[in-house]
């Protein structure tokens, strides 16, 4: 049941975020072309462009939880024991997951309110609760994916908590080469490369 609700929750996350960021930059270039060439504009373009970035901005945050791709901070982490370490994830876990259900909460208590005063877009001519749907659906999906790592966190032993970053991990890597490999500078070649885009270049 948990595995079916995790697919789910994944496949909802991905599918909005790729296409609401495929379809907002197609129909943001359909309507540049349109009013460069032909002298034309979609009116209501502008409008469902930002809604779609948003909708696929929201969505890709919350997965963005499952791959623990979102910024931190662990210089903390990285300096205390792994006991207290693992202790300081689950305390900023838990309050993350409160934040996100407070979000979603009153995200929906807002959208119960448009409902209520009928606020309509001004291109489009949609309710607009309907795009406002994507606070608390987003927020609660996101919730779902730190409630997942927090339970990851809790069965894992401490000293396997704090894993390495990344670009260690790819760093660390080339202690696997060969000689071949290091003197044809194959290998190496390769890691720099992949450490290069993954980190942006900062390492």
């Amino acid at each position: 049941m948990f595995s079916i609700l995790d697919k789910t929750v994944g496949f909802i996350n991905q599918s909005i975020a790729v296409f609401g960021i495929s379809a907002g930059v197609a129909l943001a270039f359909v309507n540049v072309v349109a009013r460069y060439l032909f002298d034309a504009s979609l009116t209501w373009a502008a409008e469902l462009t930002v809604f779609l970035f948003l909708w696929s901005a929201f969505f890709g945050a919350a997965y963005c939880f499952k791959k623990d791709a979102h910024i931190a901070v662990t210089i903390i982490l990285d300096i205390v024991p792994s006991y207290i370490a693992k202790a300081f994830l689950i305390i900023s876990h838990i309050i993350t997951i409160g934040f996100l259900l407070a979000v979603s909460y009153y995200g929906y208590e807002y959208i119960l309110f448009v409902i209520e005063i009928e606020e309509m877009s001004i291109d489009l001519e949609i309710p607009m609760w309907i795009p406002y749907l994507v606070i608390p659906i987003s927020f609660l999906f996101g919730a779902f994916r730190v409630s997942e790592k927090l339970y990851e966190i809790i069965i894992t032993p401490h000293d396997k908590v704090v894993q390495e970053s990344e670009a260690e991990m790819y760093v660390s890597s080339i202690g696997e080469c060969t000689l071949d490999q290091i003197e044809k500078k194959e290998h190496i070649k390769d890691i720099v490369d992949t450490v290069n885009r993954k980190t942006g270049g900062m390492l």
